[in-house]
């Protein structure tokens, strides 16, 4: 099964991925960043459809056509958004329905959203963690493949916490993903 991994920073959970031997057919990026050299050093072939609106002028289903295309191209069976900070249109979820995963910094349901760990915090929960579930048109709303629990230290701060998550996150999404496919073949 070929998977394509979006992503949108430090390539930090698309590194655990490729350290699994996952299948990855080709890594898509919204912008420059050190996912491309993760992808470059693994010998995975990367694309930078590059997002340079995020005023009113941003046609978000264009975009989306951009994306498709590029994972098309690769012939993408399944979807592993890996920190892809751009929202999709709903034709991308339609492309690859119940084939498209996602991990959020949170245990989903709670603390949806792009500010998790600090909705968390904020909310003084004791747990947190992350989850992998499958995306849905709605935003964090899809069925979950798998959570793990990261206790809430008395002295975290967003960034404290969120490299705690992040490392929980790291093993638990190649780990979901390899599952997910076995279950699907």
């Amino acid at each position: 099964m070929r998977i394509g991994v979006l992503a949108s920073g430090t390539g930090t959970n698309l590194e655990a991925i490729l350290e699994a031997d996952l299948p990855v057919a080709v890594v898509i990026v919204d912008r420059p960043c050190r996912a491309l050299q993760v992808a470059h050093d693994a010998r995975v072939a990367s694309v930078l459809v590059e997002r340079t609106s995020f005023g009113s002028s941003f046609d978000r289903l264009a975009y989306t056509h951009e994306v498709i295309d590029a994972l098309e191209a690769a012939d993408v069976e399944l979807v592993a958004m890996a920190g892809f900070m751009t929202i999709l249109d709903k034709p991308f979820i339609d492309r690859w329905p119940g084939r498209v995963l996602n991990t959020h910094p949170s245990l989903l349901p709670a603390f949806p959203g792009a500010h998790g760990v600090r909705d968390a915090l904020e909310a003084g929960v004791k747990v947190t963690g992350c989850t992998v579930h499958i995306a849905t048109a709605e935003l964090d709303a899809g069925p979950i493949v798998a959570q793990t629990a990261v206790d809430v230290l008395p002295d975290d701060t967003v960034e404290s916490l969120h490299e705690r998550i992040k490392a929980a996150e790291r093993a638990l999404y190649p780990a979901a993903i390899q599952r997910f496919m076995e279950g699907l073949e």
